[in-house]
């Protein structure tokens, strides 16, 4: 399955045509459910979001054609027009999940934060809202930052609800097959294991002491992303990084020269690669054991 259905926001933006289609004026009743056969109960009819007023359609198919040309800036000033605008609208969590997408298709990691944090601030169990707020903040703190152990619990504490929450997550869209489904759920529990991956190498560098054991807990959460999304080279990367500060020069290497035998592999990890972990764990395996 290509990453292409259900990783990151696409994981909601695969279900908006399906939203949209349940989308109703306010006043008009849900479709009657079909009758069903004699001595068997009748299926419920759908529900889920309507819209309250012809204005509230006009605006939210604007938001959706705008996601849908993939225009992050179109799409940033389209969700805030329609949330300022109907400030009650039952679209709010999937009008400002769209926005925090486009921050981050802008790399505008600061935005993106603030972006996610409303949709958790809606909904505090979504799935997306908490697996971006994790990820974004593991990412974005660093070991020497004053509120360093603050932030890295909080990314934390978002992931784990993540990863809670995605035992459970129902399909976003009922199109999307089963397979596919669980195949989409393995790529978000693999983004949800980086972020701590994150999280550990982060609380490992910020020791002041350079014990490889405490690397440990940095591997065990990339070897998992790496295993569930192995399409996704920057996770064997961060692996490969990881099993280099945990001593392991070998494993390190392997890992190396796997990405970099990929012709396509991506410029910035063959730099990070080449240039920075395989000359460290090439070095430390030629040393002299002490």
């Amino acid at each position: 399955m290509k990453r292409t259905i259900l990783t990151g926001i696409l994981a909601l933006a695969a279900g908006v045509p399906v939203l949209m289609a349940q989308a109703r004026p306010a006043g008009q009743p849900a479709p009657a459910a079909q009758a069903a056969p004699a001595g068997q109960a009748a299926p419920a009819a759908p529900s889920g979001p309507h819209v309250k007023s012809p204005e509230e359609m006009t605006a939210l198919r604007a938001l959706v054609a705008a996601q849908n040309q993939g225009n992050a800036d179109a799409i940033v000033k389209a969700a805030e027009d329609f949330v300022t605008q109907f400030a009650d609208t039952e679209f709010k969590e999937m009008a400002l999940s769209l926005e925090a997408a486009a921050y981050q298709m802008k790399n505008d990691a600061a935005n993106a934060q603030v972006a996610w944090g409303r949709v958790v601030a809606v909904n505090p169990k979504s799935l997306q809202g908490n697996l971006k707020m994790g990820g974004i903040i593991a990412a974005q703190t660093r070991d020497k930052d004053l509120d360093r152990d603050d932030n890295l619990a909080l990314a934390e504490k978002y992931l784990k609800t993540a990863m809670e929450i995605l035992k459970t997550a129902p399909k976003p869209n009922p199109q999307i097959t089963d397979p596919d489904w669980e195949v989409a759920k393995k790529q978000m529990d693999a983004e949800a294991h980086n972020g701590l991956g994150l999280v550990a190498l982060t609380r490992a560098s910020a020791n002041k002491d350079p014990d490889p054991k405490k690397y440990t807990a940095a591997v065990d959460e990339f070897q998992i992303a790496a295993s569930e999304d192995p399409d996704l080279l920057t996770y064997s990367a961060r692996l490969a990084a990881a099993y280099q500060n945990a001593g392991r020069s070998a494993d390190a290497i392997a890992i190396c020269d796997k990405l970099l035998a990929n012709p396509q592999l991506n410029p910035a990890i063959k730099d990070f690669i080449t240039n920075n972990v395989r000359p460290a764990a090439t070095k430390a395996l030629a040393a002299p054991a002490k």
